[in-house]
């Protein structure tokens, strides 16, 4: 005799994951028409489908009016958790079928500003010349809370090995100055003294929303790191935002000065896209960017292929901010 099973209640209370997917499509497109297309179905597939579904939910999802459909509220709240869990389905989908291709795969985690200005410009060397290889990037501020399901060959941050079982090779340390467009500049003063940036408008690198992993450097640590009896100016305006790369466009917009990481900066004023302002900078050698890779892992070929190429690359950076490895 078979072994009774109680049923699964998560999966007896789902409904139907074709009216789902007609939804979301519906939903996506706010256009029924245009959903159908997308799915390679007919128009009158799709109204069925969400029919189905509102009658399973005993809610109405869509507001119809003519051509037109919107989405309702209890619509949105099951569009958005709906939309998420087929992206997370279709990336788990994408790493199965990826660990069948011949090409072997490396994944590197690293902050969105490390890898916007300092390793897009440099990785297409690596790519160019290691056809084999496909390179997976993953970005994000926090480096101590990773996403269910990725996990990173290799990690470049300032983490000393974030994780049991890393090993951690130093890079470089921080340099850091103030930076703003060469237009900026000129119509602003020669800011020859700490009392020059008091009236300025300064765009400034906030904490919210980062991992806290390590001392966070935003204008007043800068200041203070000088002149620990600095203070803003009454009229000084600061804006400010956890996205360094939204910073760095506003300064190439020619909207104030910011703090530049030396190794980000470096190459714009080398272009002449970016002006250094004043004579005053501030190293922080206890600051380290690290490259990070799993000590089990240390002979595996791919990843000393990578490391002997970032090293190299590494070497090219000024010699007053590399550290000792």
């Amino acid at each position: 005799m078979a072994k009774y099973v109680e049923p699964d209640q998560i999966l007896v209370k789902m409904p139907s994951l074709t009216a789902v997917k007609s939804f979301v499509a519906a939903a996506k497109y706010q256009n029924f028409t245009r959903a159908s297309e997308s799915l390679c179905v007919t128009q009158a597939a799709i109204s069925r489908q969400i029919k189905e579904l509102e009658t399973f939910l005993g809610v109405d999802l869509f507001k119809r009016a003519g051509r037109t459909v919107e989405l309702t509220e209890a619509g949105t709240i099951f569009y958005d958790a709906a939309y998420l869990s087929f992206v997370n389905i279709a990336q788990a989908a994408q790493r199965i079928k990826s660990s069948e291709k011949k090409n072997r795969e490396l994944t590197i985690c690293c902050s969105p500003a490390f890898s916007a200005l300092w390793l897009s410009s440099r990785l297409p060397d690596f790519i160019s010349s290691n056809p084999e290889v496909d390179i997976n990037i993953v970005t994000t501020s926090d480096f101590l809370h990773m996403e269910p399901g990725v996990h990173p060959d290799v990690f470049i941050n300032k983490v000393l090995d974030p994780r049991e079982g890393f090993h951690s090779i130093p890079l470089f340390y921080d340099l850091i100055y103030p930076v703003c467009s060469p237009l900026f500049l000129e119509e602003n003063s020669n800011f020859d003294s700490l009392e020059d940036f008091k009236n300025s408008t300064l765009l400034n690198l906030s904490p919210y929303g980062r991992s806290q992993v390590a001392e966070h450097v935003d204008w007043g640590v800068w200041f203070n790191r000088i002149d620990s009896n600095f203070s803003f100016g009454e009229n000084h305006q600061q804006f400010s935002a956890n996205d360094y790369n939204m910073i760095v466009q506003m300064a190439l917009s020619h909207k104030g000065i910011f703090l530049g990481w030396n190794h980000l900066v470096a190459p714009m004023i080398e272009q002449g896209l970016l002006v250094k302002v004043g004579n005053s900078e501030v190293r922080y050698r206890e600051k380290v960017h690290y490259f990070t890779y799993l000590e089990n892992h240390k002979n595996d070929e791919l990843l000393e292929l990578f490391k002997h190429w970032i090293l190299k690359m590494v070497e090219k950076e000024p010699t007053n901010i590399l550290a000792v490895y």
